[in-house]
């Protein structure tokens, strides 16, 4: 049992999704790399909700499991089969059990709405409270229908009359009440309409009709903006990233070009960082302040510290560390190494598992070779290491401190500090042996005329 304060979602993500095309589940298609249901839950979690129930359809079984790995499989509710909102909700009622509070229903396909659009529809503990927005093409939205401030009726688009049509403040589809109430007037729904289905709208001509408030608070069209097709996730994606690159340019982020420059749901940069054009972050990349990632690179899962420079045309993977003053510079991949402060690697380098002393130099064309086929081995160069160009350093290595890695060298054993290694071929010159060779080549090459 809990207070009639504690909050609950429902969040409805049983759609079929048929005009997405594609054979992964409509609300896992991601948006700023982030699953759009998972998008759904954070603003749940984020509002304080204490009950989050996902309503998935037996058709999905790749919508359950996900909803199962988040939240645990308490959190889901089956909708089978679709009849429409209303029915959806009702899926939820069983699991919510004995939870007493206000219950807002959200969407795994409104991957924009975040908390504070929908905390207004919980400052009221009575009555039915709707999220409406504006509409620049009202077209086949639900309309509003307002006797002053109080909302006297939701009409969808189909049911309604040329005068209705005119109205251009539309339904979202987001609402909470109390969740006694809610399913109260659910349980009075009744499917008769041109579609045959149960709409969740119903509920506000019935709680006028019981004399309980319903009130609509307004969100901007792009927030509730849901997706249904490739196109409309697309231009959510757009939409998401505008508001990205405005937030990081409104904490001091300077970037030349913020229009190519794209981010991650989670993506972390700190003030007085310069990214310049056409830089991808993946999830998880943190940059700290005053660092500066050049054009066309690519991070994620990456840690990059003050000071610190990379690119251009540089890859940071996930588990890569980069310290203060640290230099990756263009066509080096990183992958799970710790750099330390002030250790560079150039040019033409892959550093997979290991690390990087401070102040250690790495020589263009050096390869971690971390990989035998079957397990992974660290490479680790100690501080003020320097390694040759074109060196494969074969793991599991470590260079010592101060030691020198002659370039061309392939090293297959410990290098102690402050020693030399060589692990190359000794070179043969036989003079005039070119010569030669153009000189048989040239006859080989008469004879077949």
């Amino acid at each position: 049992m809990t207070t009639p304060s504690a909050r609950a979602a429902i969040i409805l993500a049983a759609g079929q999704g048929t005009r997405m095309k594609s054979p992964l589940p409509k609300v896992l298609h991601p948006v700023g790399h982030r699953a759009m249901l998972d998008h759904a839950i954070d603003a749940a979690e984020a509002l304080g909700c204490e009950r989050i129930v996902v309503v998935v359809g037996s058709h999905s079984p790749e919508v359950r499991a996900h909803v199962v790995k988040r939240l645990g499989e308490d959190a889901i509710a089956v909708q089978d089969p679709p009849m429409g909102t209303g029915h959806a909700v009702r899926a939820a009622e069983a699991v919510l059990g004995d939870f007493v509070g206000q219950v807002v229903v959200t969407y795994g396909d409104v991957p924009l709405l975040r908390a504070h659009d929908i905390e207004a529809v919980f400052e009221k503990t009575e009555g039915v409270t709707v999220i409406g927005f504006e509409a620049a093409d009202p077209g086949a939205y639900g309309r509003l229908v307002m006797d002053g401030d109080t909302l006297t009726a939701i009409t969808e688009a189909k049911e309604a009359s040329p005068e209705v049509l005119a109205i251009t403040s539309c339904n979202s589809g987001v609402m909470a009440a109390p969740v006694g109430l809610l399913f109260s007037l659910l349980a009075e729904v009744t499917n008769d309409n041109a579609k045959g289905e149960y709409y969740l709208t119903d509920v506000v001509e019935l709680a006028r009709k019981r004399g309980q408030p319903t009130r609509v608070t307004m969100a901007s069209e792009d927030a509730v903006m849901g997706v249904n097709a490739q196109g409309e996730l697309a231009q959510a994606e757009a939409l998401f990233q505008k508001v990205q690159r405005e937030t990081f340019l409104a904490a001091g982020v300077t970037m030349s070009a913020p229009e190519t420059v794209h981010f991650a749901w989670d993506t972390e940069i700190g003030a007085g960082s310069i990214i310049e054009p056409f830089v991808v972050f993946g999830p998880g990349a943190r940059i700290a302040e005053r660092a500066r990632i050049r054009s066309f690179s690519h991070v994620e899962g990456a840690s990059v510290a003050s000071g610190a420079e990379v690119g251009p045309y540089a890859r940071l993977r996930p588990g890569a560390d980069l310290g203060e003053d640290v230099k990756i510079g263009n066509f080096v991949e990183v992958k799970n190494v710790r750099m330390e402060p002030g250790a560079k690697a150039n040019h033409l380098s892959y550093l997979g598992d290991g690390s990087v002393g401070a102040g250690a130099n790495i020589g263009a064309g050096t390869i971690f070779c971390n990989y035998d086929g079957f397990n992974k081995a660290r490479t680790t160069v100690g501080e003020g290491a320097f390694v040759g160009s074109n060196s494969a350093l074969v793991a599991p290595v470590t260079i010592g401190a101060g030691a020198l890695v002659g370039s061309g060298s392939v090293i297959t054993r410990d290098v102690p500090a402050d020693a030399l290694a060589l692990g190359r071929g000794l070179q043969v010159n036989k003079e005039g042996a070119a010569a030669t060779f153009r000189k048989l080549a040239k006859a080989r090459k008469a004879a077949k005329k």
